[in-house]
C-alpha cells in the first residue's frame, strides 16, 4: 500500500462508519463499471474488424425479370424507303398470324434502338435524353424494351390486350392484332434541360419515333395503326405503368387482313 492509500485510509475513518462503508461500496461499482465498459468496446473493436461484414445478402437472381435478347437487327432491307412511305397506310384489321422475334426486334430498333457507340438511337431526341420508354403486349405478355442490350423485359405474364381494349375506347384494332406496343413519356428527363418547352419536344420525338415503327412495319410486309384515343388512367392501372411513365401512342401492327 503507498502513502496515498494510507492517508486515503487515515481520512476515511474519521468518518461516520455507515458513510465509509458507502463510498467503499460506489468505489467498487465504479471499479466494475469501467471494466465493463472496455470489455464493450473489446468487444465492438473485434466486430469491426471482421474480414466479412454482416450485411444481408443480395436478392436472389430469380427476383430479377425475365429477360429476352432479341436477335440483331438488320440494316439492310428488301424495300426502299421511298417505297415504304408510298405504301404506308393505317390498317385496322389483320389475321391471326404471329409476328416472329425477328420482327419484334426490327420494330422495336427503329423506334428506339442504338446506331451509336455514344448510345444515339434512331430516332431523334432534343438533348439526347431519350425520354420515350417502349412496352409490348402480345398473348404471352407485357414486356419493357431495354434499347441497351436490345432486349425485352417480362412486366406481367398473360394476355392483357383485353384489358388495353377496354381502356383503348373497344377500338377492335387493338383486341385483334396480335401484337400492340405503347410508347410511354418520362417527361422529367427533357424537363431537366429544357424546362416547360419539354412537353413540346417530348411529343414531336414520339412523332419520330412512331414514323420509324410504322415506316419499318411496311418495310417487313405488316401493317399498323397508330393510336391515341384511350383512357390514360385506365391505361396505366391496367399495365401497372409507373407513376412517371404516361402514356402517348399504341401502335397495333400485325399481318393485314385485306
Amino acid at each position: 500500500m503507498n502513502t496515498d492509500d494510507r492517508g486515503a485510509r487515515h481520512i476515511l475513518k474519521c468518518l461516520a462508519p455507515g458513510l465509509v462503508t458507502k463510498i467503499l461500496q460506489i468505489k467498487a461499482l465504479l471499479h466494475l463499471y469501467t471494466l465493463g465498459t472496455a470489455l464493450i468496446l473489446i468487444i465492438l473493436s473485434l466486430a469491426a474488424c471482421r474480414s466479412e461484414p454482416d450485411t444481408p445478402p443480395p436478392p436472389p437472381i430469380l427476383d430479377a425479370p425475365e429477360m429476352i435478347n432479341l436477335p440483331s437487327p438488320r440494316e439492310q432491307g428488301d424495300v426502299s424507303l421511298q417505297e415504304a412511305i408510298v405504301r404506308r397506310r393505317s390498317v385496322r384489321a389483320f389475321t391471326d398470324e404471329g409476328l416472329t422475334q425477328e420482327q419484334l426486334s426490327q420494330l422495336l430498333w427503329s423506334a428506339q434502338g442504338i446506331t451509336d457507340p455514344r448510345g444515339f438511337r434512331t430516332a431523334p431526341s432534343a438533348g439526347a435524353l431519350y425520354p420515350l420508354e417502349v412496352y409490348v403486349i402480345n398473348a404471352q405478355g407485357f414486356y419493357h424494351y431495354r434499347p441497351q442490350g436490345h432486349a425485352l423485359a417480362l412486366v406481367m405474364a398473360g394476355d392483357l390486350r383485353e384489358a388495353v381494349w377496354e381502356a383503348g375506347l373497344k377500338q377492335d384494332a387493338l383486341r385483334e392484332a396480335p401484337v400492340v406496343f405503347l410508347i410511354c413519356a418520362v417527361y422529367e428527363r427533357t424537363e431537366i434541360k429544357y424546362g416547360q418547352r419539354a412537353t413540346q419536344y417530348v411529343h414531336i420525338e414520339i412523332g419520330h419515333a412512331a414514323q420509324n415503327f410504322l415506316l419499318q412495319a411496311v418495310a417487313l410486309g405488316l401493317g399498323g395503326v397508330p393510336i391515341g384515343a384511350f383512357y390514360d388512367d385506365q391505361l396505366q392501372a391496367a399495365l401497372s405503368l409507373p407513376e412517371d411513365h404516361e402514356p402517348l401512342y399504341l401502335l397495333a401492327v400485325g399481318y393485314p387482313a385485306e
